[in-house]
């Protein structure tokens, strides 16, 4: 069920048999007033039913929204003047958040950015629906580091081939090493493995 229309004695009435009736909450649904009711001469004569349309917010539309509030609430304790913005499918919510001087937010190698990430998703995740994943980027902060990652991986992949010799990277999170492992994949003369355990996990590339 997407949505429902209830008449009620109230607006709250209506609203709360129809949040009862699609199993939401308040905070999952949009609201349309259709009639706003009224209690009638010596509320008997004339009165008149208020009429609500509630509708239930897709799960990526509430997760969106959810996310956005998270942020800016975080950020304004963290007293940080900031944009954010948000897009969402049904598989992913993509928040981006800009502003002047956030590299504390970004720390060494998106650290704290990586962590903001995860806090992020577990605070949404949290608020019911379906689990949804979470994106968040700083300026274009992902998209430089992406592109370091493989000029870095292309230029010791050269070093491993022409020295016979394996070199290992710095330890990196799960999605820089998908990075590397992908940009090397075709990499004639070298083969890439992660080895060690979280958070000193790290890509090896290897001579064939």
């Amino acid at each position: 069920m997407k949505f429902v229309e209830v008449a009620a004695r109230t607006v709250d009435d209506a609203v709360a048999e129809a949040l009862e009736q699609l199993g939401a909450e308040l905070e999952q649904v949009e609201i349309t007033v259709l009639e706003e009711g009224n209690k009638g001469l010596f509320g008997l004569i004339g009165s008149k039913q208020a009429r609500v349309r509630v509708e239930r917010k897709s799960n990526h539309e509430f997760k969106r929204e959810a996310a956005l509030e998270f942020l800016r609430e975080l950020l304004k304790k963290m007293d940080i003047e900031a944009r954010v913005a948000g897009a969402s499918d049904e598989e992913s919510v993509d928040l981006q958040i800009d502003g002047a001087d956030l590299g504390i937010l970004i720390g060494r190698r998106g650290q704290t950015l990586d962590s903001l990430q995860y806090i992020t998703t577990l605070a949404v995740n949290r608020r019911g629906g379906e689990w949804i994943r979470i994106r968040l980027d700083i300026g274009d902060y992902r998209a430089k580091r992406e592109e370091t990652l493989r000029s870095l991986a292309q230029r010791l992949a050269n070093k491993a081939d022409r020295t016979g010799r394996r070199v290992a990277l710095d330890p990196m999170n799960p999605a820089e090493r998908r990075i590397v492992h992908r940009e090397l994949q075709g990499f004639p003369g070298v083969k890439t493995q992660s080895e060690g355990k979280e958070p000193h996990r790290r890509v090896i590339i290897f001579p064939n």
